[in-house]
């Protein structure tokens, strides 16, 4: 999205130049529209990402100190000085645009944005207390869609693992290999059980999500 954000910006430079009677040159052009970009910003988390609001025309305030000794200089590249503020707010929209695609079509809290693909899954096991175990592949994917999120770091949990009796305990002793997650999504997951094979801990490059199925993955080898 950000770079179709730039070819919106691209397109109006093009038609701004074509309507100016004296003609700027090109590249400088290009160096007052790239510090026109400079800018005071403030940074906001949406949907867990951290985008900028741009306040303050710092670049466009430089170019007038630097051009406007010269009236008809500074007339000749002003429009293109803040069209390289307003730049600011056209790639904004566009990453917001992308942000919310993005969230359609990857929800954060369906399981199938992370595992999608099982056919060649395995499990490795992670810990002493790990049992012999395989994957029950036969209804793997019927398990998996109807997956729960729910939160994963409880109190019960924290006194099992840490401070409890048997804190030697570890309560993901299996990862979960080889999976692919949906088509498109780029991420990186590293995937866990739970020692009953009903939990699955997603751990991204960002976040960990917690997933429940009614069912176990696991069937203990004989």
């Amino acid at each position: 999205m950000i770079v179709l954000g730039w070819i919106v910006i691209g397109i109006i430079a093009s038609r701004l130049y074509k309507t100016r009677l004296e003609k700027p040159v090109i590249w400088k052009l290009i160096v007052v529209l790239l510090v026109g970009f400079f800018t005071f910003s403030v940074n906001l988390n949406v949907f867990g990402q951290v985008v900028q609001i741009s306040i303050l025309p710092l670049g466009v305030w430089i170019l007038y100190a630097l051009l406007s000794k010269n009236k008809a200089t500074w007339q000749k590249y002003r429009p293109f000085a803040w069209l390289g503020f307003m730049a600011n707010y056209i790639l904004l929209i566009f990453l917001l645009v992308g942000i919310l695609v993005n969230h359609l079509l990857y929800p954060g809290n369906n399981l199938s944005t992370y595992i999608s693909n099982v056919e060649d899954a395995y499990i490795i096991n992670t810990h002493p207390t790990a049992n012999e175990s395989s994957l029950i592949k036969g209804n793997l994917i019927a398990s998996l869609q109807g997956a729960k999120q729910q939160d994963y770091f409880s109190n019960s949990w924290y006194n099992e693992t840490l401070i409890g009796p048997n804190k030697t305990t570890e309560r993901f002793p299996y990862m979960l290999a080889n999976t692919i997650p949906k088509w498109g999504s780029g991420l990186r997951t590293t995937i866990y059980l739970e020692k009953n094979g009903k939990g699955i801990l997603i751990t991204t490059q960002e976040k960990q999500f917690y997933f429940q199925t009614e069912n176990s993955l696991l069937e203990e080898a004989e």
